[in-house]
């Protein structure tokens, strides 16, 4: 038995072979398929870095005054 793994999009229920291994898998196959879940992010900084707030004319603070202020 010949085994390949490639990562592929599903596209209309179509999963593309990748042009190195058509020529090898010709006949009948045995198709296993691994789906990666989405891990929700619930923490509010995972959030934000997902989807950052656009804040209008939004200034960082330099770094030197975050350390006078602490």
């Amino acid at each position: 038995m010949y085994a390949v793994e490639f990562r592929a999009m599903v596209k209309n229920g179509v999963i593309e072979i990748p042009p190195e291994y058509r020529d090898k898998l010709q006949e009948n196959v045995k198709v296993i398929i691994l789906t990666e879940e989405k891990q929700e992010r619930s923490d509010i900084i995972g959030k934000l870095l997902d989807s950052p707030l656009k804040i209008a004319d939004f200034e960082p603070i330099p770094r030197a005054e975050i350390y006078e202020r602490s």
